[in-house]
C-alpha cells in the first residue's frame, strides 16, 4: 500500500535535520521503519498498548515530539482518538531501545498531519480541522498527560516534500517547541 504523505514526512527527517536527536519512523514513513507503539505503563503487553504512532523524536531517552499522519480516515473521531490515546500513554516500548521504556519528557509536542488530496471541492473539512485544533489546544494538558502543545497541519504530499511550501512551517513548529524547552 502506498503512503505518499507518510513518505514525504519521513523524507524530511534526514540525519542532519535535528542533530543529537533520534528519529523513529514507522514502515509507512521509511522502508526500514518499525512499529512505534505507545503504552500506558512501563509494562509491555496487549492490555497496556494504546496506539501506534507514525514518528517519534527522541533525545536523552525521552520522547520530545509525536507525529501522527492521517491519509485515509480524516474524521473528527479518528483525529481526536489518535490524540487522546497518545495523551493517555506514558512511554514507547520497542526495538529502538531493546524493549526498554522510553518515557515522555515533561513537555511533549503532538503534531497531526492530515491529507487533503482527496477532499472534494467546497468541503468544510479544513474549517472543521481548525476548530478541532483550537478545541484540543484549549483542553491540554489532559489530566497527567505530558503532551503540552498540539499542532495540526494539512496538505498534500507534494506540499510537505523536500521543496514543499508546508515543510518549512512544519519544521519551524518543531524547532520552536524544542528550543522553548531549552533542549535543541
Amino acid at each position: 500500500m502506498e503512503h505518499p504523505l507518510h513518505e514525504a514526512i519521513g523524507d524530511i527527517f534526514t540525519a542532519d535535520l535535528l542533530p543529537g536527536y533520534e528519529i523513529l519512523k514507522d514502515p509507512a514513513c521509511a522502508n526500514d521503519g518499525q512499529n512505534i507503539p505507545l503504552f500506558c505503563s512501563e509494562k509491555k503487553s496487549n492490555q497496556t498498548e494504546y496506539c501506534d504512532v507514525d514518528l517519534l523524536i527522541v533525545k536523552s531517552n525521552k520522547i520530545r515530539v509525536i507525529i501522527e499522519i492521517e491519509e485515509a480516515n480524516i474524521k473528527p473521531t479518528q483525529i481526536c482518538g489518535k490524540f487522546l490515546t497518545s495523551a493517555l500513554s506514558s512511554c514507547y516500548i520497542g526495538k529502538y531501545n531493546d524493549n526498554n521504556p522510553v518515557n515522555m519528557d515533561d513537555a511533549v509536542l503532538f503534531i497531526q498531519i492530515l491529507d487533503t488530496s482527496n477532499l472534494e471541492e467546497g468541503t468544510h473539512k479544513i474549517e472543521q480541522w481548525r476548530n478541532i485544533e483550537e478545541s484540543i489546544t484549549q483542553i491540554i494538558p489532559v489530566g497527567d498527560s505530558k503532551i503540552r502543545k498540539y499542532s495540526l497541519f494539512y496538505g498534500e504530499a507534494t506540499e510537505f516534500s523536500v521543496n514543499g511550501e508546508k515543510k518549512e512551517e512544519f519544521i519551524k513548529c518543531i524547532r520552536e517547541f524544542l528550543s522553548s524547552q531549552h533542549i535543541l
